[in-house]
């Protein structure tokens, strides 16, 4: 119990600083003319305003989430065995007495999708900004809340890819 606290912890601590640039510096690597396109998704107080995002494979996009609710909230990017990992952590934070703490950015081990998720943490009345390129051989995607209960309220849509 006490290495898996401990590499929880290391894990919060490694990898909030990629959160804003959407983990593994990615973001830093990527110049606006390499950009195909911006979405701006809205987050609200238990939801976001797109469920459907259409991507073409290897675009690469700038997210920019706009959190307009009250509460404190993320947008990470995965496949669905991923985010129920990443839900389950989250719950188990909670429960544990370790709350968010701003750092949406947690070690998130990732399903079939990789070895992490991309996300941000986006706080009320704040925009984050998320760099990402869709991947080549993959379906589908999620785009999610993780936080304890807001996946449940309808926080999560889908990434379709298109061509």
């Amino acid at each position: 119990m006490r290495k898996t606290l401990l590499a929880l912890a290391m894990g919060l601590i490694t990898t909030t600083a990629f959160a804003g640039a959407g983990h593994g510096g990615s973001q830093a690597a990527v110049s606006d003319a390499d950009i195909d396109r911006t979405i701006r998704l809205e987050a609200g107080d238990m939801w976001f305003n797109a469920e459907n995002l259409d991507i073409a494979p290897g675009d690469t996009i700038n997210f920019k989430i706009v959190n307009t609710g009250n509460l404190e909230h993320e947008f990470v990017i995965g496949d669905a065995k991923a985010q129920q990992e990443h839900r389950e952590m989250m719950q188990a934070m909670r429960g544990s007495g370790h709350g968010n703490g701003g750092n949406g950015g947690h070690g998130m081990a990732g399903g079939e999708q990789g070895a992490s998720m991309p996300s941000v943490t986006i706080a009320p009345g704040d925009t984050a900004e998320l760099v990402w390129t869709a991947p080549q051989n993959v379906d589908g995607l999620e785009y999610a809340c993780n936080i304890p209960g807001h996946y449940e309220a309808g926080m999560s849509g889908h990434i379709d890819f298109q061509g």
